[in-house]
């Protein structure tokens, strides 16, 4: 559903600039704290050096 409204029925933000979106990646878990945990380090500079890695390594 994420993806789905990043790439079809948001009509205005950030995530607008920047379509299409695609899934190079995922992680589960087993809580909704856990998940937004590994977002917001996904969100700091070593989590943005972790991103850029896997993108080049496709």
């Amino acid at each position: 559903m994420r993806v789905k409204s990043h790439n079809f029925l948001e009509t205005k933000g950030y995530t607008l600039k920047f379509r299409p979106w695609i899934v190079i990646y995922t992680e589960f878990f087993n809580s909704k704290s856990e998940a937004m945990k590994r977002e917001k380090y996904f969100k700091t500079g070593i989590g943005r050096e972790f991103i850029k890695d896997l993108i080049q390594n496709l």
